[in-house]
């Protein structure tokens, strides 16, 4: 991590040091760093804020568990981005408008149920009643995964709101978007096979998909369809799915989509990585133990990681990941208080408890309770007082003009969950950064006190983030990817 100059004559360098601090060009340090000045206190380069225009992959470690690179999707590292004239690249404003859509799609699948969540969920084995219906299916961080036999590679959306895995295929019977690879045809492959409607798998489709199967000529079909009417319909089959040479999964259970239409265009279909049977997680149990983690990087411009199977994880303190036994797709957590700046916000436990709180991998935007947000904004503001502010974006009402600064100096801001767990949050996890001149705290409140919580994947950069469902539980550790 990049630190202040060192003193050569102390009290000359203090002085300067002072100044240099108290300009509006900051340090004027080159370089993606930021340094910690102190447990209240981040100093942020504002090229740490900003994505590069050239691809940097992280470094793969040497963990030995089956590893998929995790990119942005509208990054230089992905094939979307790269595609300059491709149709499928996405502004800011975009994306905060989809992130909207998704989470109004969450609320209404558990608003109306979940509006004294404080008494019911104490433990993993806790349940609660919750509105049919899936979310929307878009989101920002791809994998690829092959499929079939030969394999073809596909880029997927990973999603830990959602269960069904599925792809588009050929023959497109009615319709296919534009993706970037060419779409799998089940055709070419020799371990294909349509999934019967009389098999019991077939019959599990509706708690995956909120919908239930229909029949063509035997062959089982299903159905998702997602918040904002986007949809996938197609064949229910099997195929062997590979992530890493060593890692295949014979008769993996995925939709072959005839029909798809909406926000997916550029990926090939999504994973699903939700507690429900037929997904990811569920599917190759007997392997990974229903563990997985991931580690979202920074800035769109590096690269991150989707990891399968427990590890000897550093530094990661759980807390109980608590189920919803109608919704098995949404992995609960109890967010009980924040700090800004080294201070613990007043805002009761109560105030976090009446709805509950979800960790999304598919929102980009964290959603606080009323009471948390304004107390939040209201210290974040107190301590940025000196810097300019700009007009809001979208749902992010807290936004600053850096364009005169090369440093800023940033409140820190501790999330703390039950049993111990927190996430000191990474400069890029505070800010939503548009440009210089329009740089966002990265959050957003609940209109009301009942709408759930949601922590979503901008305060989760930079963090392994460790999901143990068998151990009911997820976990976070710091630095686990830049």
């Amino acid at each position: 991590m990049a630190t202040p100059p060192s003193s050569i004559i102390f009290f000359l360098n203090f002085f300067l040091y002072a100044a240099l601090l108290s300009s509006k060009t900051g340090l004027g340090v080159q370089g993606r760093q930021t340094a910690v000045l102190s447990p209240t206190l981040h100093n942020v380069h504002l090229t740490s804020l900003m994505p590069s225009s050239v691809c940097s992959p992280t470094p793969k470690g040497e963990d030995k568990r089956a590893t998929l690179q995790v990119i942005h999707k509208h990054g230089p590292c992905s094939k979307f981005s790269q595609d300059k004239a491709s149709s499928t690249r996405t502004s800011h404003t975009q994306i905060l408008d989809q992130d909207e859509s998704r989470v109004a799609s969450i609320r209404s699948r558990l608003a109306k149920n979940l509006t004294n969540v404080a008494k019911s969920l104490t433990d993993s084995k806790t349940t609660l009643p919750a509105k049919s219906g899936k979310i929307i299916g878009t989101g920002n961080y791809i994998v690829t995964v092959g499929l079939g036999t030969p394999k073809r590679d596909l880029t997927l959306i990973f999603d830990t709101g959602s269960d069904i895995t599925w792809t588009q295929c050929e023959p497109c019977a009615r319709y296919c978007y534009e993706q970037i690879e060419p779409i799998f045809n089940p055709s070419m492959s020799k371990s294909y096979t349509n999934i019967s409607c009389s098999a019991a798998t077939c019959n599990e489709l509706k708690t995956a998909t909120g919908v239930p199967p229909a029949c063509s000529a035997a062959t089982c079909i299903y159905g998702v369809q997602y918040g904002d009417q986007s949809y996938s319909v197609g064949f229910f089959a099997q195929d062997q799915l590979s992530l890493t040479p060593t890692d295949m999964f014979e008769n993996f259970i995925f939709g072959c989509g005839q029909n798809n239409r909406g926000l997916f265009v550029g990926a090939a279909g999504l994973l699903g990585l939700g507690r429900n049977r037929l997904s990811f997680v569920s599917q190759t149990a007997g392997k990974y133990e229903k563990v997985f983690s991931y580690c979202l990087p920074s800035t769109s411009s590096s690269t991150g990681y989707l990891t399968f199977g427990s590890g000897d994880v550093k530094s990661v303190k759980y807390t109980p990941s608590l189920v919803n036994s109608r919704e098995p797709s949404f992995y609960f957590v109890n967010l009980i208080a924040i700090s800004v700046g080294g201070d613990k916000l007043s805002t009761p436990e109560s105030a976090f408890s009446t709805a509950g709180m979800i960790i999304d991998s598919g929102t980009v935007i964290s959603r606080l309770p009323p009471t948390a947000y304004s107390d939040m904004r209201t210290a974040f503001q107190n301590l940025m007082s000196k810097y300019p502010k700009a007009a809001a974006a979208s749902i992010l009402d807290t936004c600053y003009d850096f364009s005169e600064y090369d440093t800023v100096k940033v409140p820190t801001i501790r999330l703390y969950f039950r049993d111990g767990a927190e996430m000191n949050l990474d400069p890029t996890g505070i800010f939503y950064a548009i440009s210089k001149s329009q740089v966002c705290l990265a959050f957003a409140g609940n209109s009301d006190s009942t709408a759930i919580g949601i922590l979503g994947n901008v305060q989760q950069k930079t963090f392994d983030v460790v999901y143990d469902d068998a151990g009911g539980r997820v976990g976070f550790g710091p630095g686990g990817c830049k």
